[in-house]
């Protein structure tokens, strides 16, 4: 059976990127396509694919600016030429499950988000910045195009999987269509606790407006507490504008550095939703508690101080705020800071081993198991 793996783009190794993983794991004579693909920014385990791009790898500026090409992505997805491929897997937060499959191909997709920039995303995306002043008129019709093409190529997907119950709802409600759900993972060997714990919060995330750094920015700047930001992205020069020298922004780290800062920091920030939120389950898998905002996915993985999940015997594992602003953020450090001595750092580790890589791994080839041979096909290999 010849299998071909459908992802987004390759730039870097965020959370879908790390789910790519284990699809390339799973079936390491994939072939895999990408709408383009930096070399040298993701791991040895997915560079080893025999990677396929779109006609978008050959555009100006692509590799910095792709993002500015959001018009082009559904002819650039429905370009690649997966006709010979009986099982398409596609890993997608854009435009990856609108490959077009011949009739005999069995699709299944495991989904991240539906088109995260025609939906919710669609403010942010499209907001007052450089996008809404180059594109200006354009934004509300080319908006209701990416949605009219998103519901529509969902049609082209047999199996849904989606990260989490949060998603699980938006596709219910965008396409109507059931999704099975299985949590992305956190690899537990990478992380570990640190008998130092130093005087600093921290925040890992893609600086871009949904991930909401400028409450964190504004909150730390009020309270004068020392925040390191590990990320980069298109809001890096203005979250720095707003900065104190209390805010400290690292740029992306290598892995092993990153860890080392969730081992020692007093807490993980975490100001925007998300569809799921791995970060927060890093930050536990190194026995700190997190700051949360309390919307999407981070409510299926973060347990706040004084409840419990039934039958879970761990603690808290977090504290979470109600409302997007600096001042609710402000307010749960001021509740974290008063009932710290209550985290234990071994219970929240423990409490995040329920996503560990393996179980991720075990979870994502039984549920392929089933669906293939719902369709009447064997496991390929």
């Amino acid at each position: 059976m010849k299998i071909a793996i459908i992802h987004d783009w390759l730039t870097g190794m965020r959370g879908g990127e790390k789910c790519l993983e284990v699809f390339c794991g799973l079936f390491p004579d994939a072939h895999l396509f990408t709408l383009l693909y930096a070399p040298d920014s993701v791991s040895p385990t997915i560079s080893r694919m025999n990677i396929h791009t779109s006609f978008l790898q050959h555009l100006p500026f692509i590799q910095k600016m792709y993002r500015f090409y959001l018009p082009l992505y559904p002819s650039a997805v429905e370009a690649l030429n997966v006709k010979e491929y009986r099982l398409i897997l596609s890993i997608s937060h854009c435009a990856a499950k609108g490959v077009i499959p011949s009739p005999q191909a069995l699709h299944i997709a495991y989904l991240l988000t539906p088109m995260r920039y025609a939906w919710d995303m669609y403010p942010d995306y499209f907001g007052d910045g450089h996008r809404r002043r180059l594109l200006g008129p354009l934004v509300p019709f080319l908006a209701n195009y990416l949605r009219l093409w998103d519901v529509a190529s969902n049609h082209r997907v047999d199996d849904f999987i989606c990260i989490s119950d949060h998603v699980a709802r938006r596709i219910r409600r965008y396409y109507q269509r059931e999704a099975r759900v299985i949590h992305p993972p956190a690899d537990m060997s990478r992380f570990f606790i640190s008998r130092q714990r130093e005087d600093y919060f921290l925040a890992v995330s893609s600086l871009v407006p949904y991930k909401r750094l400028d409450l964190a920015v504004f909150a730390f700047k009020a309270m004068k507490k020392r925040l390191v930001v590990i990320g980069k992205g298109p809001e890096e020069k203005r979250l720095k504008s707003m900065a104190d020298a209390n805010i400290e922004f690292l740029g992306w780290q290598p892995d092993e550095v990153v860890a080392e800062y969730y081992s020692k920091c007093q807490a993980l920030v975490f100001p925007g939703e998300e569809d799921f939120g791995i970060v927060p389950l890093e930050a536990m898998a190194s026995g700190r508690p997190v700051i949360a905002y309390a919307r999407g996915g981070v409510l299926e993985t973060v347990v706040p101080l004084g409840e419990k999940n039934p039958g879970d015997p761990n603690p808290g594992t977090g504290v979470f705020f109600h409302e997007p602003t600096a001042e609710a953020l402000i307010q749960a450090v001021k509740t974290f800071e008063a009932r710290k001595a209550e985290f234990d750092p071994g219970k929240i580790r423990d409490h995040a081993r329920q996503w560990d890589l393996p179980i991720f791994r075990e979870k994502m080839r039984s549920c392929l198991r089933g669906i293939l041979a719902n369709h009447g096909e064997e496991w390929p290999c």
